[in-house]
């Protein structure tokens, strides 16, 4: 008998591609998955239609994760869980807070009392990179700070940078899991206790736990209609629409881009050796930097759209962190994880997709709602 994954989730842009993975290997695989409007569009979510791009194979269970007969349903038979639904956005997070904290908190405490029910060989948990904050960084002598929440009066002003103790600006370094954790917005805060209650109740009732904390994830049926998350999308949109990307700041921010092919090899990864490495808390990025200034210029060159430049904003989305960038050291020694898709690859292969779908520019009514609630200063 092959075995059964549950990817809660499952129909959307990283669980697509799980899913395929997971097939290739000769899995079955069953999927929970709301269609979020947001993700999957207006129509097809009333509708409830299959997206195109998963796999027929597939068993799709339309529900949502917080309803709890369709939870134990959708786990009827399974082996491994990996848990990906979830409600997506920093920034809407800061106005939505029911939905969120509803979707990802209670959403998640649902699943584990159906594992508790009925334990599963694995579970791996989304988390992701906002967890840290501001991420990890150096004073001008090389030593580790912590660095604290930028206040906004600082902001306001105009500078940007982390700065220390003595008011020094200090210097961004790969972000280890050892950095604690300081959520900056609601998104944040709940993707923290998705994380803490997979790995407190599976140690709890012996259901073998990995939780991954994802970076920037970019790649093919990344969701256009969401101008919340996926900074590469965000942009794409603008630019398909022949309007120029919004940056927030100056540009300068540095992040860790990591292609959703690298992601889904990783949790295929942790759902395998999630009996060895129970308890396990794993960064998974690129291992690499790149500012959005330069993510920016290298899509609009991709695309063939170097004739609309980026509008630098020199504004503040509260919830925003400056650096984050990650050390995948943890996951190459734990689960022997290896990123192998490079950057102008992905972005090569993010191109083609992206000639064949259409684009809902929605980047002006977000940055509206955020304006009107006092978030962007």
């Amino acid at each position: 008998m092959p075995i059964h994954t549950l990817i809660t989730g499952g129909a959307g842009f990283i669980g697509s591609h799980l899913a395929d993975r997971l097939l290739a290997d000769g899995q079955a695989v069953r999927v929970l998955d709301n269609l979020d409007p947001q993700v999957h569009g207006e129509a097809a979510a009333a509708a409830q239609r299959r997206p195109a791009y998963l796999d027929d194979r597939v068993d799709l269970h339309v529900g949502d994760v917080r309803d709890a007969e369709a939870v134990k349903t959708a786990l009827k038979g399974c082996d491994r869980v990996v848990h990906l639904a979830a409600a997506v956005g920093v920034g809407q997070s800061m106005y939505e807070v029911a939905r969120y904290t509803a979707v990802n908190n209670l959403g998640t405490a649902v699943l584990m009392e159906a594992l508790i029910e009925r334990p599963v060989e694995s579970l791996v948990v989304a988390s992701s990179m906002s967890v840290y904050g501001e991420g990890s960084f150096v004073d001008r002598d090389g030593a580790a700070v912590h660095a604290s929440p930028r206040p906004v009066e600082q902001l306001k002003r105009h500078q940007w940078e982390v700065l220390g103790p003595d008011g020094a600006p200090l210097t961004p370094v790969p972000t280890t899991e050892a950095e604690p954790p300081e959520a900056t917005s609601v998104y944040a805060l709940s993707k923290y206790d998705q994380e803490r209650l997979g790995i407190i109740l599976g140690a709890a009732y012996d259901i073998p736990t990995i939780a991954l904390r994802f970076f920037n994830v970019y790649g093919p049926r990344q969701a256009l209609s969401n101008p919340y998350t996926g900074v590469l999308a965000i942009f794409a949109s603008r630019l398909l629409s022949g309007r120029p990307p919004v940056i927030f700041e100056d540009g300068e921010q540095r992040r860790d881009f990591v292609s959703v092919h690298d992601v889904a090899a990783a949790c295929h990864l942790a759902s395998e050796q999630a009996p060895q490495r129970p308890g396990s808390v794993l960064n998974v990025g690129s291992g690499r930097s790149v500012t959005v200034n330069e993510i920016a210029a290298a899509l609009a060159e991709t695309l063939g759209r170097t004739d609309l430049a980026p509008e630098v904003s020199h504004r503040y989305r509260v919830g925003d962190i400056r650096h984050c960038f990650a050390d995948i050291s943890a996951a190459r020694r734990t689960l022997g994880y290896e990123p192998r898709t490079e950057f102008a690859d992905g972005l090569a292969e993010l191109a083609g997709w992206l000639k064949d779908q259409t684009a809902e520019d929605r980047v002006d009514h977000a940055r509206g709602q955020l304006e009107a609630r006092g978030l962007v200063v």
